[in-house]
């Protein structure tokens, strides 16, 4: 079973990762330099492309986008405390990254960490998930209930509209109630209007084309990181279990993938791509991901690979069928009322 031969194979995995749980200060230093100065380049030289015309700045709002995603990557570590050894200056850090991507800082990493400890609960799928449902209760749904699932779960509404409006209301609003979290809730209000009246300050100094291109680049930006989360935890070969029966290491090989990128990209978006060792130990800063994940080979023998090519499928899962242990597409769901209806 290749449950138990995981177990076997990553018995000493708290020693495997222990030597990469470290900080290095010149490395956080680099990657701050090498992350915000090009942005801010990039950002400059857009802003004045769309002044021009809006289609002109397009294509450099996409790689603004990415940029913007490796600034949250740093936003992202500082939340695990993993990206300088200061928990003020993670601190620091992570509230100057949130004005840039605009997620608040405090209640966004509760929330994730809350995920991070319970990641393939199915209890626990709605927070710091994308809302799935099992057959059974989709099944179990009336007809235009089902109808609002697919349509919420088709591709362009997931991957383009879901997007927009988990940044613009999901992350600023308190929804999440776990006591874990509940301490965010004092300064998610005070994140909120501070990037509020940064941003309203930089309009009324640069004129429209500021809010015009930097929504723009916050679009792009989060459309790819939803996307990358996406396919992290809900591609076929995933790992939902109840909580009677979850693990921890599981969770994290098979929950998770090895989203094997081109390295400029996998640069970009600040080697989140290993996200099983991220997900083994939060604690590991993203500089030193691929280094674990070139010593020790074993963190790669049960994860599931993909390339962009191959999570381009992962879009059409929509279901998670707990018979066969995987996510399935409506047609496949269709296909197996079919095969039962005819055995019966």
């Amino acid at each position: 079973m290749q449950v138990n031969q995981i177990k076997k194979d990553l018995k000493d995995w708290k020693n495997l990762i222990k030597p990469y749980q470290q900080h290095d200060t010149k490395l956080a230093i680099t990657q701050i330099l090498n992350t915000f100065l090009p942005f801010l380049a990039l950002w400059t030289v857009t802003f004045f492309a769309m002044d021009y015309a809006f289609w002109a700045g397009i294509p450099l709002a996409i790689l603004c986008g990415f940029f913007m995603a490796r600034i949250f990557i740093i936003q992202h570590d500082c939340g695990h405390q993993s990206f300088v050894k200061s928990r003020q200056w993670n601190s620091i850090i992570g509230w100057g990254c949130s004005i840039f991507s605009t997620i608040p800082y405090d209640y966004w990493y509760k929330v994730h960490n809350y995920h991070h400890s319970h990641n393939g609960q199915l209890e626990n799928r709605h927070i710091g998930d994308v809302p799935m449902l099992t057959v059974k209760e989709y099944e179990a749904l009336s007809w235009w209930r089902r109808l609002a699932y697919r349509i919420y779960r088709s591709p362009l509404v997931l991957h383009l509209v879901v997007p927009v409006g988990y940044i613009l209301y999901v992350v600023r609003t308190p929804l999440v109630t776990e006591k874990s979290v509940k301490k965010g809730h004092r300064t998610l209000f005070n994140n909120n209007i501070l990037i509020l009246l940064i941003y309203l300050s930089l309009t009324f100094l640069l004129g429209w084309n500021f809010l015009i291109t930097q929504l723009t680049i916050l679009f792009f930006f989060i459309v790819i990181a939803f996307w990358f989360f996406y396919v992290q935890h809900q591609h076929e070969e995933t790992y939902k279990e109840w909580k009677d029966r979850w693990d921890y290491l599981i969770a994290s090989i098979k929950g998770s993938t090895y989203y094997k990128l081109p390295r400029p990209i996998q640069w970009l978006t600040g080697n989140i791509g290993l996200h099983h060792i991220h997900h083994l130990s939060p604690r590991i800063p993203n500089y030193f991901l691929v280094k674990c994940a070139k010593e020790n080979p074993v963190f790669q023998k049960h994860v599931t690979i993909l390339t962009f090519r191959d999570s381009l499928k992962c879009m059409f899962n929509k279901l998670w069928d707990e018979e066969q242990k995987k996510m399935i597409s409506f047609w496949q769901y269709s296909k197996l009322k079919r095969n039962l209806s005819y055995t019966k």
